[in-house]
């Protein structure tokens, strides 16, 4: 009796194990998917890392976290809005100053951040009236009589050149970062204009994704190698389908546009977007580093990831002065 008992429970045993119904049997099965899962998806990170220098998870998560305070602020409240560009405008100054202090440059930062943060206090306040453009033209002039001042008052023997490439620099901050994103503001106090702004940011970040994953899994031919070497033109063509593919989207259902006028928006934000996209990179190729800053872990700085954006806010202003007479009811 014992011999068959023996017999039997082997047998038992082996049927449990091979049952997929047994719940401990699913519940291991389960893990053990998950475990590949993640094991393969690691792997994948591992690689995308290693091809583009980006944490892919890292990076969604910060992006999703800005993405949902950005959308958030546009549609609640545009106060809200006008405080997150004032810090991503001053941060971007200040890492950018820093930076070119990095590479040898004479930068005054607090004149530089506080100049540009009245810059946008005023473009919300005052809109593109006249003065605005003072608040524009005293910013410039004070950053420049700064930085002329300090170097009189170091007396270092610093040469003439490297003084006028610091007086330069200190104005091309005030154009490059205050003067776009004080603009983005005054898109934003127009009729409607949380939406226009919106539209634009959308586009942007649609051209950005859209030529990170055409490029990942198809990217051949370098785009601009002694600029961006990573950047491709499969990559750009990517970013050409899903910068229109918005733009008609959001002419049609959002900005309540003919379709057609969609395909110009998309494109002109493409454009600028891969403007300042390459001429930031062209800047942080000059001063021989790979990020603006490591504030945002798996994008770089704030820089990095307002190079597009600068450049577009221009853009989109003056397509809504042009485009809004076709607004539909």
């Amino acid at each position: 009796m014992s011999g068959v008992e023996g017999g039997e429970e082997p047998d038992r045993v082996e049927r449990d194990q091979a049952d997929p119904s047994h719940p401990d049997d699913a519940a291991s099965a389960l893990q053990a998917h998950l475990r590949s899962a993640r094991a393969d998806f690691e792997e994948a990170n591992e690689r995308i890392k290693e091809r583009t220098g980006r944490d892919l998870i890292v990076a969604i998560l910060i992006a999703l976290a800005i993405g949902a305070v950005v959308v958030a602020s546009l549609v609640f409240l545009k106060q809200l809005f006008v405080l997150f560009a004032l810090a991503a405008v001053g941060l971007a100054v200040w890492e950018f100053s820093r930076a070119l202090q990095a590479a040898g440059h004479r930068v005054d930062i607090i004149p530089q951040t506080v100049c540009a943060a009245a810059l946008v206090v005023t473009g919300w306040v005052y809109g593109g009236r006249w003065i605005w453009w003072i608040a524009l033209f005293g910013a410039v002039v004070l950053v420049i009589a700064w930085r002329f001042i300090g170097q009189m008052i170091a007396r270092d023997g610093r040469t003439y050149g490297a003084v006028l490439d610091d007086v330069v620099l200190a104005s091309f901050i005030q154009l490059y970062v205050a003067l776009t994103g004080s603009l983005c503001v005054i898109l934003l106090d127009q009729d409607r204009g949380e939406w226009w702004v919106l539209s634009f940011l959308i586009v942007a970040v649609a051209a950005d994704t859209g030529a990170y994953a055409s490029g990942l899994l198809f990217g051949r031919h370098p785009m601009a190698p002694r600029i961006s070497p990573k950047k491709t033109w499969e990559g750009f063509a990517g970013a050409v389908a899903a910068s229109l593919a918005a733009g008609v989207l959001l002419a049609l259902f959002l900005l309540r546009l003919p379709w057609w006028t969609g395909l110009v928006f998309g494109i002109v934000i493409l454009a600028t977007a891969t403007c300042g996209d390459l001429g930031e990179s062209m800047i942080k190729r000059a001063l021989g580093i790979k990020d603006m800053s490591s504030w945002l872990p798996g994008h770089g700085g704030v820089l990095d990831r307002l190079d597009s954006i600068l450049l577009s806010a221009p853009a989109a202003l003056a397509l809504y002065y042009l485009m809004t007479p076709m607004v539909t009811p």
